[in-house]
């Protein structure tokens, strides 16, 4: 029955459990029970049973318990699990009046699916032997594991379907807190308990206080094995194998991909040792929490209140609970309550100072402090109790970073306290412990991928071409020529079964008396069959619709020679619209072949950009329309001519092309990206959001797609979703550089000291990955390199600054030069380049884009300098043809021919284009070599027949090598060229005495 029943009034909910032993070694029968028990409290005995050898037992026990508020709560089935403990009933010995008992082993039966909407279900669960009994024998000598069928069920659901969508498990592990300070040492003192807490809301009206006990001091030397089981939030068990959860494990991660503290570059070798050599305290426990609607929504509230979240650690000599005495040395540390919005995430908490985490009272004070003053024992807590041996006094530890009494701690306001020196000892140490975090389902929930996709239609609503219908009169000769077509091919049908027989291959044509005759026979035939009769009903109905809808004929005509005319012409008509059709339907002509077309997409695409470049952008939008006009079906043709509107300003009609590109494949990361910049850009924030949400949700890896998300929910000042974005962001680029084959190296786990190469390489892996937010503006600018003022880019960059890892570093001071040169800011993008190059003197594509202000700015010969440095490194810079082009211009412009050659040699080998050969063509005319500058002239004009320079240096080469007739087409088309070039010619025209047609 729903919760909602239980809460109000008090219904009870039985739980049934069902027992059967499926397998079991033994060596002799003997005697024995089951007992079930959930939270410390025996549900019953099972009867007393003598199991056979090498046999199954079935006990056919059922037993059960209730849940409800005022008894077993359903957190209590989220980290509670039901303990079957197997007893053998020992034989009695003489004068014995009790029976004496041994426990053989423990099982566990997780009650977790009762919380997922399950009414039952079956578990197999191995019984795990008691220290010393039988069953370890057994399982020693030969491998054997006994299990126990168990089967738990309930009347009907325990949450309704709204309860169970509401609803959520959240799971807390605390795995181990390393580098502890010194003091902590077995040998110096009494052994000690370790306890940590956190509280949570569970409930709209009540915090659980999460107390992980039995923490386990251990020293240095060896790290902790990886996978290893997580354990259960419960006391120890009599079978040591059973406190561990079935299936669940603490996996090994890389700190890179961890959230929290310690996860720098600079961290990373302190980590290392820590986690080998110094000492730690380890839990490896996991405790699960039933959040309903209302905690739910609580949590939700805490985390956008505060994004710390207080974890305390409690270190008290195991001692009796007469007395409390504070010790001073006090610390806290913190999580981010942020990250929980997700699926789960694990941290790496340093110890914070307590004042951030806005509580003004210790929980492990408070917890204790209650019992201590009502003069009883605490009872025993869900997760475990610090229990002691007697004694007078107990020292409790409790770590937070705020000094004095721990009394002092319920006056804390916002101010931060001063630190003494006992608290300064963990600051010392740089302790910090790793804790796992995990939602079942986000506080926040996704929208599904098909309300999204759903969501992008309605912003972007279908809008398929219109079919070409013929309408009118056009139709009607179409029917005309159809209903032609099939009458001829009945006709031809006929001729072939009366004369197919005759017919001899590679004989003679047919003279005219034969085929008269044949033409004879077959109209009689068709007269006589009353074929005729039907091919002229099969025409008539259309010859009507042209008489009406061509002819425009709808009334009798009442004069005769007006009738007269009229079908005369309308004999001509269909005579001709007949021949027509027979023509397209018995031709014998071979399909004319489409010639293939001189250029692909990608050549088109890059020569569009290079017009883009020399600012040539009637030319680009020429060669964009090209490319459409080859395949509109094709996204990324959209997108590319999206673009250049995006340059030239003209936002509408981007919009446009990206919204088609997105209709046409909607999963267009690139597309969906620019709808979502252009929509905020216009203030249709809703609309943004889902584009780019929808993006993330596509290619869940696009670091791009992240980071631009991340910047639009800080432009809307949504800090938490904003920091999920960006974590995500940096999380896939650290994974690419993991997982980018070559970039890794083998990581040293063991005890031995790695060698000095070895710590470079580690360093080296480490940098990679260190700074992700540096390499996002770099990947915007990428991106949106070609969208005016770099919208989103600039945002990126600002953001670097701020962020804890960035700062103003060399690919940050790049990435700001090249926003700054698209913007046309070149005094702003010196500055910034000048500080890359001062930080990374070796970049070449930090002195490519000098090179690129340079040029622009009309300072050649600094230009010249810097393209010569750029080409002269061993690493290429990310794009050399721009810095082949203008360096073979300025080469051309200083009379440097044999430079200018060799630089547009090696354009034309990598990026071969108009320009390229061109520039080719012009250097050897220069040198005097005339047959090679026909040849790359000729190159060029195959690429582009429509640039008028490479008309005019043709023109001079047939001039110079005395073709008349080519000299004067050539120099048609080269009227269009600069003043210079066209007077040269004239000049060699006017020495040659040919080459212009004005000539008399």
């Amino acid at each position: 029955m729903p919760l909602r029943s239980i809460k109000d009034f008090g219904w009870l909910v039985p739980i049934t459990t069902t027992v059967n032993i499926s397998d079991s070694s033994l060596i002799q029968p003997f005697l024995n029970f089951v007992r079930v028990e959930f939270n410390g409290i025996v549900l019953g005995d099972s009867h007393k049973l003598e199991v056979p050898v090498d046999e199954c037992m079935n006990y056919n026990f059922t037993c059960s318990f209730e849940c409800s508020d005022v008894g077993y709560t359903l957190d209590d089935l989220a980290h509670k699990p039901i303990i079957l403990t197997v007893i053998e009933v020992l034989p009695k010995e003489k004068k014995q009046k009790e029976e004496k008992t041994s426990v053989l082993g423990q099982a566990i039966v997780d009650l977790l699916p009762l919380l997922r909407g399950q009414w039952s279900f079956s578990s197999t669960v191995v019984l795990h032997p008691a220290p010393g009994s039988p069953s370890e024998i057994s399982l020693q000598d030969e491998g054997i594991k006994p299990t126990l069928e168990v089967t738990v069920s309930v009347p009907e659901p325990l949450l309704s379907d709204s309860q169970l969508s509401e609803s959520n498990l959240l799971a807390v592990t605390v795995e181990t807190a390393y580098s502890v300070p010194d003091v902590w040492n077995l040998a110096l003192g009494p052994s000690c308990s370790y306890v940590a807490a956190l509280q949570v809301p569970l409930t709209a009206e009540k915090e659980q206080i999460l107390l992980f006990s039995n923490g386990v001091l251990k020293m240095g030397g060896e790290r902790e094995p990886v996978p290893r089981p997580k354990k259960w939030p419960i006391s120890p068990l009599l079978a040591p194998d059973a406190q561990f959860i079935p299936g669940n494990c603490i996996e090994g991660e890389l700190t890179d991909l961890e959230d929290g503290d310690l996860t720098s570059i600079e961290d990373q070798e302190f980590r290392a040792e820590a986690e080998c050599n110094r000492k730690r305290v380890s839990w490896d426990t996991e405790r699960r929490c039933f959040v309903d609607a209302g905690g739910a929504a609580c949590l939700t509230r805490r985390i956008a209140e505060c994004r710390l979240w207080p974890v305390e650690v409690m270190r008290s000599p195991q001692a009796g609970a007469a007395k409390v005495a504070v010790g001073k040395a006090s610390k806290e540390k913190t999580v981010r309550r942020s990250n929980i919005l997700m699926f789960g995430c694990n941290f790496c908490v340093n110890f914070l100072k307590y004042w951030k985490t806005k509580r003004k009272m210790s929980v492990l004070w408070e917890s204790m402090k209650a019992p201590a003053a009502q003069g009883r024992p605490r009872p025993p807590s869900s997760v475990g109790s610090c229990k002691a041996a007697p004694s007078k006094e107990v020292i409790i530890d409790i770590l937070c970073l705020q000094t004095g009494k721990l009394d002092q701690c319920e006056s804390i306001t916002d101010a931060e306290p001063q630190v003494n020196a006992e608290g300064q000892m963990y600051a010392d140490s740089r302790s910090y412990i790793v804790i796992e975090i995990a939602l079942e389902k986000p506080l926040v929930p996704k929208r599904p991928p098909e309300e999204l996709a759903k969501r992008v239609m309605e912003l972007i609503p279908p809008r398929p071409p219109l079919p070409q219908r013929p309408a009118g009169a056009e139709r009607a000769v179409q029917d005309y020529q159809a209903q032609i077509a099939s009458v001829g091919a009945q006709v031809l049908e006929q001729y072939q079964q009366m004369f197919g027989d005759l017919f001899v291959p590679g004989a003679k044509p047919l003279d005219s008396a034969t085929e008269e005759q044949r033409k004879r026979q077959l109209l009689g035939e068709l007269n006589y069959s009353g074929k005729y009769f039907a091919f002229k009903e099969q025409i008539k109905y259309s010859v009507v619709r042209i008489v009406r809808e061509k002819m425009l004929r709808t009334e009798a005509f009442t004069d005769a020679e007006q009738l007269q005319v009229f079908l005369s012409q309308l004999y001509v008509f269909l005579v001709d619209e007949m021949h027509a059709a027979l023509n397209k339907t018995l031709s014998a002509d071979a399909p004319e072949v489409q010639p293939e077309p001189l250029l692909d997409c990608s050549q088109l695409r890059h020569f569009a950009k290079e017009a883009l470049l020399n600012e040539e952008y009637q030319l680009a939008a020429q060669y964009y329309q090209e490319q459409l006009a080859r395949d509109r079906s094709n996204p990324s043709h959209w997108f590319d001519y999206g673009v250049f509107y995006m340059l030239t300003a003209d936002y509408l009609k981007a919009e446009e092309c990206f919204q088609l590109a997105v209709f046409i494949k909607q999963v267009n990361v690139p597309s969906l990206l620019m709808c979502g910049i252009l929509s905020e850009m216009s203030g249709r924030y809703e609309d943004a959001e889902t584009f780019f949400e929808r993006a993330t949700c596509i290619e869940p890896s696009c670091v791009v797609a992240w980071t631009l998300f991340g910047l639009f929910y800080l432009a809307q000042e949504n800090l938490i979703r904003a920091e999920m974005a960006f974590g995500e962001a940096t999380k896939q680029l650290r994974t690419a550089v993991v997982c980018s084959p070559g970039c890794r190296q083998e990581t040293v786990y063991d005890n031995q000291t790695p060698t000095e190469g070895g710590r470079q390489e580690e360093v080296k892996f480490r940098q990679s990955l260190a700074n992700p937010v540096d390499k996002h503006g770099e990947l915007l600018i990428s991106h949106t390199k070609l969208v005016s003022h770099a919208f989103m880019a600039q945002r990126a960059l600002a953001q670097q600054l701020l962020c804890p890892d960035g700062g103003p570093s060399s690919s940050y001071h790049l990435a700001l030069a090249h926003v700054k040169l698209l913007q046309g800011q070149y005094s702003s993008a010196k500055a910034s380049l000048q500080e890359s190059l001062n930080d990374s003197f070796q970049n070449p594509d930090a002195w490519a884009l000098y090179g690129h202000l340079k040029y622009l700015t009309k300072d050649y010969n600094q230009a010249q300098k810097c393209y010569e440095r750029t080409l002269d490194f061993v690493t290429d810079a990310s794009d050399t043809h721009t810095v082949y082009l203008r360096l073979g211009s300025i080469y051309l412009q200083s009379r440097e021919y044999e430079k200018a050659k060799t630089t547009y040699l090696r354009a034309c080998r990598s990026t071969p284009s108009c320009l390229t050969w061109l520039g080719l063509g012009i250097a050897c005319y220069r040198l005097g070599e005339l047959t090679e500058a026909e040849d790359a002239l000729s190159e060029a004009n195959t690429l582009n027949n429509r640039n008028p320079k490479v008309w005019g240096y043709l023109a001079l080469v047939c001039l110079q090598t005395g073709r008349k007739l080519e000299a004067e087409q050539s120099y048609k088309y080269a009227l269009k060229v600069n003043e210079p070039l066209l007077q040269e010619i004239r000049e060699l025209q006017d020495r040659v005495g040919f080459g212009n047609p004005s000539f008399p």
